[in-house]
């Protein structure tokens, strides 16, 4: 999987070649990797999938290996809170129409509920992530 936040997209991959694309939001802040909690980022590099949460207060869950190590030294550089519990999700229950058109989490890739049931079917636990600026 590859999130590109310039672009605002997500691409399921396989062997190289994008199988599929989904239009995604993210924090009001999006541009930086992710420094502390609370800072509204996305982060940036190479994670895992390593969770998914099918009782998410938002429309299914799947949870990104942030912080790493390197984000957790850094974070102890800086004397500062990592932050984490950066997922991939569908929208809020109530969500407007059009909540996919602004950046609105609090550092998470948001997908609309139908693209998040097609990424759910096609994501295992262990998929490698990469975020690029």
């Amino acid at each position: 999987m590859l999130v590109v936040k310039s672009e605002r997209m997500l691409y399921l991959k396989s062997n190289g070649e994008v199988l599929r694309q989904y239009p995604v939001a993210l924090g009001p802040v999006p541009r930086g990797h992710k420094q502390q909690e609370g800072d509204e980022r996305t982060p940036e590099g190479r994670y895992i999938l390593d969770y998914k949460n099918s009782e998410s207060r938002f429309y299914k869950s799947i949870r990104v290996s942030y912080p790493n190590q390197r984000d957790r030294l850094r974070a102890l550089e800086l004397g500062v809170n990592p932050g984490g519990n950066i997922m991939i999700h569908g929208q809020p229950e109530g969500a407007e129409e059009g909540a996919q058109l602004f950046n609105w989490t609090d550092g998470c890739i948001a997908v609309s509920n139908e693209h998040m049931d097609e990424i759910w079917q096609m994501i295992t636990v262990g998929t490698p992530i990469e975020i690029l600026p």
